[in-house]
């Protein structure tokens, strides 16, 4: 029974970390927009308003 107790509390600490980490990256690239774009999970690469898929690769560095 312990060990299943502790195994939960790592999945947890774990899963914990994991949010942490996200929240700090989020934070560091809002914060430093120059050391490269931050991408949102809606597709469009940020660089070229949305126009990277009409095949003008060169803007983008694609």
């Amino acid at each position: 029974m312990g060990t299943y107790l502790v195994t939960i509390g790592l999945i947890f600490a774990l899963l914990l970390a994991g949010i942490a980490v996200d929240r700090l990256y989020r934070d560091f690239a809002a914060r430093h927009p120059q050391l490269g774009p931050f991408r949102k999970n809606d597709g469009a690469c940020g660089c070229c308003a949305g126009k990277c898929g009409d095949g003008d690769a060169g803007s983008c560095g694609r």
